[in-house]
């Protein structure tokens, strides 16, 4: 395609993890952008990275990125408490801005962030994923057009494994004051799944706890004091009606994946996956319309935005993020989740933040 967008990717070090399984091979494999420019913190991680992904530029100085008239957006793809610093320029120096969720360390970051790009006048999105899953894309539009009719209770849960040991460089995440953790992260994304199909929380109850109080460096054989929760159990109302319930947990072993049931007059939809809402393989949907037996659903081509050879697995709903990121700077049309959904999101965890806390059933304003 013509006229890629021209993308300055903060964060590009080649032995990232979730930016290796994920984001590179989507940004490579995408038609609608190109790996322009790379930043990592050191000039030769930088060239490395560059080498690596073919990128005409290499940066060390984020700062420096953004003000390059050669790039058309920046991806900021770093840890959770640094993707304040660089969102910020990039949205100073006019660029429009994809941004890994959480968006902020915090509720105030995210708001900052999303009324400066407002009045910058750019484009933005959050990669929160599960709301262009094409799975969860089709789900929303069952749900919409009556296939369950009025719905009547959801129940969703997330039980993934690595409660109890990981390696000396993920472990900064036991610390709550970071921003990235079993709260923010995992439950950011699966509560955020539901809200996307089946609408927001009027009311909630929660109970946010720590099960695992150390982890086990597997590097350096030390044990290391957690105060990041690990298990979200949220109950509640919908704007519909509807009885809701999810938890979301960090387990030590053979965790079961992600599990939506959403329970109708006329129907149910029951939706899987090995992973998460937002991660791994094609999730499978199941319905059934008066009818105790659950059938197999295929998924309408129309909820897919990337090339039928597209990489599957985690780079799959990051490449859709990355495709109608691209239209919306092309068009104006916003079919993704931006900065102004991310400030939602933090909003209403801290509403179960607060819930958890006082023990009391709260709002959701």
């Amino acid at each position: 395609m013509a006229n890629k967008i021209r993308l300055g990717y903060v964060g590009a070090n080649v032995n990232s993890t979730w930016a290796t399984q994920s984001h590179f091979p989507a940004i490579l494999a995408s038609p609608d952008v190109e790996f322009t420019a790379v930043c990592t913190t050191r000039p030769e991680s930088a060239e490395e990275a560059r080498q690596a992904f073919g990128a005409k530029l290499a940066f060390h100085d984020f700062r420096e990125m953004a003000a390059s008239p050669e790039i058309d957006a920046v991806a900021v793809v770093v840890r959770v408490p640094s993707h304040y610093e660089p969102t910020k320029a990039a949205i100073e120096a006019g660029k429009h801005v994809l941004t890994e969720w959480p968006l902020g360390q915090n509720t105030a970051e995210a708001e900052e962030l999303a009324t400066l790009a407002r009045v910058k006048g750019v484009r933005t999105a959050v990669g929160l994923q599960s709301r262009v899953s094409p799975a969860l894309l089709y789900i929303k539009e069952l749900i919409e057009d009556g296939y369950v009719g009025e719905v009547l209770s959801c129940h969703v849960t997330t039980m993934r494994g690595g409660a109890v040991e990981r390696s000396s460089a993920d472990t900064w995440q036991r610390d709550v004051s970071q921003g990235a953790n079993t709260l923010t992260i995992a439950n950011g994304h699966v509560i955020d799944a539901l809200r996307f199909v089946a609408g927001d929380f009027t009311r909630v109850a929660s109970m946010v706890s720590t099960q695992v109080k150390q982890w086990y460096e597997t590097d350096t054989q030390q044990y290391v004091e957690v105060t990041s929760p690990d298990n979200v159990r949220v109950s509640g109302q919908l704007e519909s009606g509807a009885a809701a319930s999810v938890h979301v947990g960090a387990v030590p072993w053979a965790g079961s994946g992600f599990r939506m049931e959403i329970y109708g007059r006329e129907g149910t939809l029951a939706v899987t996956g090995s992973v998460s809402s937002q991660r791994g393989e094609m999730l499978r949907i199941r319905g059934a319309q008066r009818s105790n037996d659950l059938q197999d659903m295929d998924i309408p081509g129309r909820f897919v935005f990337v090339p039928s050879d597209f990489p599957a697995g985690d780079p799959f709903n990051v490449g859709q993020l990355y495709a109608l990121f691209a239209e919306s700077i092309r068009t104006g049309q916003e079919r993704l989740p931006t900065f102004d959904t991310a400030v939602d999101l933090h909003r209403f965890i801290d509403v179960i933040s607060q819930a958890s806390d006082t023990g009391r059933e709260l709002p959701v304003v």
